[in-house]
């Protein structure tokens, strides 16, 4: 009898410690399903108010630059309110401000020959990985406002030079050659004799890297309706060190830095 009493109490002890356990595994996921229903509320109501809220965002955008132009893809990981990490790949282009693009009219139309750049070397484009902070300085208030964030990144940038090719007359056969800027070449590459530019698909395997660094600023408008999208304007100023000095056009000084204000529009999504 006493052994069957025994079974007993341990028995509904046993069912009372269960008991206890699912109800208090059943209080914390009631709890937990509370405070996420109360973040979500929180977050949709940040949203409704203007302010910009998200796990992460992916950004392309297309600049115009004081000496070029060029594309970008960023990504950015919001650490706080008011910081983003950002990861930002840049593929640019930088214009000489002695380049003139003119056409050779010797024959009488202006549409049979290429134009070309007079004295031009090398294409020049830079490709750039930069890490840096984003940092909301001023939220939207409502939908229709306008986020203002500043930004600032450094990186690793690659000068890649492209060679420039002309078509010119053979000055020993008198037959038309494509050629680029040599030194024996050079009194035809800067002659008189210039038929046209070589074309586009000149040069790609014949590129050369120059590596050097970059740094880069900015404020950012953030003008989209809608907390999911990136709809924004950025303006900012560069520059980019590279550890040799780049030729772009013949009988100028080369420069190793290089910098530049910027205007970029932007459009992308968030998360």
């Amino acid at each position: 009898m006493r052994k069957l009493s025994l079974s007993l109490l341990l028995c509904l002890l046993a069912l009372s410690i269960f008991s206890q356990d699912t109800s208090s595994r059943r209080s914390i996921k009631a709890d937990k399903k509370e405070a996420r229903r109360q973040k979500l509320n929180n977050l949709m109501r940040q949203a409704e108010e203007g302010v910009l809220v998200y796990h992460k965002q992916s950004v392309f955008g297309i600049q115009g630059r004081t000496n070029g132009y060029g594309f970008f893809y960023e990504m950015g990981r919001m650490k706080s309110n008011r910081k983003t990490t950002l990861y930002r790949v840049d593929f640019t282009e930088i214009k000489h401000p002695k380049e003139n693009k003119v056409q050779n009219t010797s024959n009488g139309f202006i549409f049979f020959n290429n134009p070309f750049i007079y004295g031009k070397l090398n294409n020049f484009y830079q490709l750039t990985f930069g890490f840096g902070q984003q940092h909301i300085l001023g939220q939207k208030g409502n939908k229709n406002g306008v986020a203002v964030s500043g930004s600032y990144m450094g990186g690793l940038s690659l000068g890649l030079l492209r060679p420039y090719y002309l078509e010119v007359v053979d000055p020993v056969s008198g037959d038309p050659k494509v050629i680029k800027y040599s030194q024996a070449d050079s009194a035809v590459f800067l002659g008189p004799t210039i038929i046209g530019g070589g074309g586009l698909g000149k040069g790609w395997g014949e590129i050369k890297v120059k590596p050097g660094l970059f740094a880069k600023t900015s404020l950012r408008f953030d003008y989209g309706r809608f907390n999911e999208t990136v709809s924004a304007i950025e303006v900012g100023l560069s520059g980019e060190w590279y550890t040799q000095k780049i030729p772009i056009v013949a009988r100028q000084d080369d420069k190793q830095f290089y910098f530049q204000a910027y205007i970029a529009l932007l459009f992308g999504r968030r998360k």
